[in-house]
């Protein structure tokens, strides 16, 4: 028996496939093989095209499933993991209304902003233990705002996971755990937020049904099935953005427990059983995975925009498309530790949450023409990132997260 990951990330989409017994990766592929193109109409801006995310799955698929050579039929399950926060919107046909507004984009900003004041700011923390800031449902506000057009044809709101599993399934539905990273849940009340839908003017219709993040979340229709070359009925059984996701792969359940993954982003992601929350959301409380009105687990969640994609960028611009990460780290270590001075801060991916949502745009200081070189712009580039993951680390401790 065996078991299909996907993981819709947006730089790319990967598939692996899982024997069930005992947890081997038997086979794992990813596409595209560059990274996947994010779209900037405007400054601030991000987007993608949900279907590209449907299309480089069925390739990445296709690859798994020809390098293992597994009998369809021995593939029971799907689970789900996707990039956090993005906007998908559908008609009544399912058909997508506009390109996904994705986690990094800002334009939400000033939105979130006037809600957290607005609502008041204690009553924000109370329930959504968040300021709706940059987040799912400031982002259909500003489409609701500047497309009224496209808001008056939605039929219901999802997230990037929630969209592929509508694909698989033919069903729009979410999660708890999917609402909360949308600051659409209130915890205190254990529902869909009335204080957000009431202040920005949404219909509850829009959200879609709510299953479990483990569990039965729908079947493979024929459809799907004959796209993916998979068998029908398969149970998609599991669902969740990816920094929960990642740190339930390393097996972070429980409070004190602590993970650090990187992707485009770098994150930090702490788990606790009692509501914490920072006052100015610099970092941000969502449900974990295993969060229900019995079992409190909240992941605390850290994320500096601009790691991974900052890497990339050296990558293609400043040493060569043909120079591998490897070879870029071999680079860096032939320079000091402090690279001499030279300080390069990593914030060029969108409004950081870190730094109150503020879009400063990443940045290379005291550079000497004498003695800085291009090592030394890959090691202060690889320890800033380093020293900005801290930051955040100390706004977590001073907010009672421990280890």
């Amino acid at each position: 028996m065996y078991f299909l990951g996907f993981d819709i990330g947006s730089s790319s989409v990967k598939v692996s496939l899982i024997e069930a017994e005992n947890g081997k990766t038997v086979s794992t592929a990813f596409h595209p093989k560059q990274e996947m193109k994010i779209s900037a109409l405007k400054t601030g801006w991000a987007e993608q095209d949900p279907e590209q995310w449907w299309i480089n799955l069925k390739k990445a698929l296709r690859d798994v499933l020809n390098q293992s050579e597994v009998n369809n039929k021995d593939i029971k399950a799907i689970g789900i993991s996707y990039q956090m926060h993005g906007l998908v919107l559908i008609d009544k046909e399912k058909r997508v209304l506009r390109p996904s507004i994705i986690w990094c984009d800002s334009r939400a900003v000033d939105i979130g902003n006037k809600a957290f004041n607005d609502i008041g700011q204690n009553i924000c923390h109370e329930t959504l233990l968040n300021s709706p800031g940059n987040f799912t449902a400031s982002k259909l506000k500003w489409v609701k705002d500047n497309e009224p057009d496209t808001f008056k044809k939605i039929f219901k709101i999802l997230l990037p996971g929630d969209y592929i599993a509508l694909k698989l399934t033919g069903k729009a539905s979410t999660t708890i755990s999917g609402l909360s990273e949308g600051i659409f849940w209130d915890f205190k009340n254990k529902c869909i937020s009335k204080e957000i839908l009431n202040y920005y003017g949404f219909d509850e219709s829009i959200i879609s049904e709510i299953v479990p993040t483990f569990g039965y979340q729908g079947e493979l229709t024929s459809e799907a099935a004959e796209e993916l070359e998979l068998n029908p009925g398969t149970i998609v059984s599991y669902r969740a953005g990816d920094q929960p996701n990642n740190a339930f792969s390393l097996n972070v359940l429980n409070p004190g427990e602590i993970a650090a993954t990187a992707g485009t982003s770098g994150v930090i992601y702490g788990i606790s059983d009692q509501i914490k929350y920072d006052p100015l959301s610099r970092v941000n409380t969502f449900a974990h995975v295993n969060y229900s009105e019995n079992n409190t687990r909240l992941g605390i969640l850290l994320c500096v925009n601009g790691t991974g994609i900052q890497n990339s960028w050296l990558k293609n611009n400043i040493v060569s498309k043909n120079v591998n990460y490897p070879e870029i780290n071999n680079l860096a270590a032939d320079v000091p530790i402090g690279s001499d001075g030279l300080i390069v801060l990593p914030f060029g991916n969108g409004a950081e949450r870190m730094l109150c949502n503020k879009n400063i745009g990443a940045s290379i200081h005291n550079i000497n023409f004498n003695i800085h070189t291009q090592s030394h712009v890959l090691r202060a580039a690889q320890e800033g990132i380093v020293f900005s993951l801290n930051y955040g680390l100390e706004i977590m401790k001073k907010i009672g997260l421990t280890a």
